[in-house]
């Protein structure tokens, strides 16, 4: 790994992980539009990393700018310790959003050429890209031009272009988008495979569950700006945990136990429904409060936060109705 001159050098008992990626204020603009407004990134080699964002927040222009597409105009970026990403184009595998095949290629002549772009031998590629159409169920399809694939065969196909040089990196932008529900689960797969082999992935998404369910650690951008980078567990326990009770009868003492805010939900069968933040005190005193006072308790459950929860109180409900917005727009 390169380093500048007078950097420190690492303690050597320093055994925080290593950087893929490093980002300290990145800022870009297009004519009068800040696109992009001092954004600070760390990935951890061999990650699965988020960023996490309505459409137009500025995902797309980070990543290029994290890339080496294109320059930012103030601050610095590095990837594994390169201030040049273009420079080691061989160690990263590149999935952008706009997807572009060739038409009249076969599958197995697009894997290789992509693979040729990044160094990789044409015929080898072509080899590779033959066994991991074998191994990903799409071995019936090998000799078909791209033209004749489904949207979701496509896809897959590109993807498969951006990882058959065996990069160390993988940066997708959006590929989630506009697959059905199963290519989305197959592709959480390979993103899961990638990571356990030691690779690096970073992916940009509008989807909320697909951050949760993958990602060690996200960052959460809006209006070109990133309010919150670290874990996603972190990030939920800003939030506190919500108790979920239950009870048979819907007033008495008892009531005096729960906060004042607790919101109330009577159902038609008879059953109360009552919504609040875990007490200070704790859900052991509350309980015996509850028994006591005879609420007659039908169910209680701790729920923890979600992701979304935590980008409305993070990014603000107005970006959080553009996230919402942008993902039903996938649905339609």
């Amino acid at each position: 790994m390169l380093t500048e001159p007078n950097a420190k050098p690492r303690p050597l008992n320093d055994t925080s992980p290593s950087l893929a990626i490093e980002a300290r204020g990145l800022v870009k603009r297009f004519d009068d539009t800040l696109a992009v407004d001092g954004v600070d990134i760390s990935v951890p080699e061999g990650a699965i990393y988020g960023i996490l964002g309505p459409n137009g927040a500025g995902k797309t222009t980070t990543l290029r700018m994290l890339l080496g597409i294109i320059d930012p105009d103030e601050g610095t970026r590095r990837v594994f310790g390169h201030e040049r990403p273009h420079e080691i184009a061989r160690l990263i595998g590149y999935l952008p959003e706009e997807r572009g095949l060739y038409p009249a290629m076969k599958c197995d002549e697009a894997i290789g050429f992509l693979g040729a772009l990044r160094g990789l031998p044409v015929e080898e590629g072509k080899l590779r890209g033959r066994e991991m159409m074998e191994a990903h169920g799409l071995g019936h399809a090998i000799d078909r031009q791209i033209r004749q694939l489904s949207k979701g065969m496509a896809q897959t196909v590109q993807l498969l272009g951006s990882l058959v040089h065996k990069p160390k990196l993988v940066v997708l932008d959006e590929p989630f988008s506009g697959l059905d529900a199963i290519n989305q689960g197959k592709l959480e797969g390979m993103i899961r495979e990638l990571a356990n082999d030691g690779t690096t992935v970073i992916f940009s998404t509008h989807v909320i569950h697909h951050a949760e369910r993958l990602c060690d650690d996200v960052a959460i951008i809006a209006g070109g700006k990133v309010p919150y980078a670290g874990s996603v567990d972190t990030a939920r326990d800003r939030i506190p945990a919500q108790v979920r009770l239950e009870t048979a009868n819907g007033g008495g003492e008892w009531r005096s136990a729960l906060p004042d805010d607790a919101r109330h939900d009577a159902k038609a069968h008879g059953g109360h429904f009552w919504y609040f933040p875990v007490p200070e005190s704790g859900i052991e005193e509350l309980l015996k409060r509850l028994i006591e006072g005879g609420a007659g308790i039908l169910s209680l459950s701790i729920e923890r936060a979600g992701l979304h929860d935590a980008f409305v109180e993070i990014a603000g409900e107005a970006a959080a109705r553009a996230l919402d917005e942008d993902a039903a727009g996938d649905v339609a």
